[in-house]
């Protein structure tokens, strides 16, 4: 490569900038290229916890931001406006390649701004199944992007499935598991200083809602809430994504603040919430973090109603129907099964020198723009 390549990060989320964190940090000190980050979405909301901090925090030189929502989103009009946002920023950075990761609005508006402007984009964990709208917007995605950082072999071939070219997919493993497994993670007693939090046994409450469930979720909300009171168990909750039908589960969560074994955060910090998972009794709710990241920790998992349909599930993971007896049922079975750690599909802790490798080769920057269509 003769000149710098300009690689441009979209992210909308605390999930998805922990999955591309370790991607960006290994390209900011690399001379051959230079990583800008725009910043959108949750990450510019208070109620979330205005989680931009979090990426100043880490130093990088170029970070930009764009204000798109209102604290529930409203999915298509986030994807509109996060266009326009988007929109101005390439035209103003010019990237050589845009990096987009996961199944968000904003992945989507990242690559239909990139495909309409001739630009490179990259995919990070495409071809994975979840069974509710976020598995139409990954694999739209897919098929606007040009290239596809995935997880695994099996991801592969479903990106193949659908018409992608072999020589376009890289399984690099989930970058995720760069920052699970190494030494960067603080300790728990740290953790539980820095959020005040003085259970010395505990469990992980996250519960998003399912938008295509979305007259259901005030209902799903209360009857999560009192199951979790019912318990009597401590635990560490932490707010849902901002899509259709969240502030029902803020409002369901009001009740919490009587309770003495509820600590309630807007957001934990990336590694801090690795710490947390990892010394947890279980996690329980319907985050994608209790079917990939809990199982590798040997954490078991309550998965409660639809919105990891499809996912790649273990024997750590008690599936549980939203009702609260339902619930209860599942919490009480935790105390009766053993939970081996699960062997990793998701890579081997080294995604971004995967990722580095890609990059300095010849044949991505050599990828044809115009989208081709591979028949079986």
């Amino acid at each position: 490569m003769n000149k710098v390549k300009k690689i441009a990060f979209l992210t909308g989320t605390r999930a998805d900038f922990g999955k591309m964190k370790p991607l960006i940090q290994i390209l900011e000190d690399n001379k051959d290229f230079e990583p800008h980050i725009f910043v959108t979405g949750m990450h510019l909301l208070e109620t979330y916890g205005y989680t931009l901090i979090e990426v100043e925090r880490c130093g990088f030189k170029n970070i930009s931001t764009f204000r798109n929502d209102t604290d529930e989103a409203s999915m298509d009009l986030t994807l509109a406006k996060t266009i326009t946002g988007f929109s101005e920023f390439v035209k103003q950075v010019q990237p050589h390649l845009i990096i987009i990761h996961g199944d968000r609005v904003e992945a989507l508006a990242g690559a239909i701004v990139g495909s309409l402007n001739n630009i490179l984009v990259a995919h990070v964990e495409g071809g994975e199944l979840s069974g509710t709208i976020d598995e139409l917007l990954r694999h739209a995605t897919s098929k606007m992007s040009h290239i596809h950082f995935v997880s695994n072999d099996k991801a592969k071939l479903l990106l193949e499935q659908m018409g992608e070219l072999p020589e376009s997919i890289y399984s690099i493993g989930s970058p995720d598991v760069d920052i699970m497994f190494s030494n960067a993670l603080p300790d728990i007693q740290t953790v539980k200083s820095y959020y005040d939090i003085s259970f010395e046994t505990y469990a992980m409450a996250m519960f998003h809602p399912v938008t295509t469930e979305h007259r259901q979720m005030e209902n799903y909300a209360k009857e999560f809430v009192n199951a979790l009171i019912e318990s009597s168990k401590n635990y560490v909750v932490i707010y849902p994504n901002n899509d259709m039908g969240s502030q029902t589960i803020l409002n369901a969560y009001q009740l919490l603040n009587k309770y003495l074994n509820f600590r309630v955060f807007p957001s934990v910090r990336f590694e801090y919430f690795l710490t947390l998972l990892k010394h947890s009794e279980f996690i329980i709710g319907n985050s994608s973090a209790g079917v990939r990241e809990a199982p590798y920790y040997g954490i078991p998992t309550v998965n409660i109603g639809t919105r990891q349909n499809n996912r790649v599930f273990s024997k750590a993971i008690i599936n549980s129907e939203y009702t609260g007896l339902e619930i209860l049922k599942s919490i009480e079975q935790i105390k009766n099964i053993s939970f081996p750690k699960e062997t990793n599909n998701f890579g081997n802790g080294n995604s971004a020198e995967e990722f580095l490798k890609v990059l300095q080769s010849e044949s991505l920057w050599k990828t044809n723009h115009q989208k081709q269509f591979r028949e079986l």
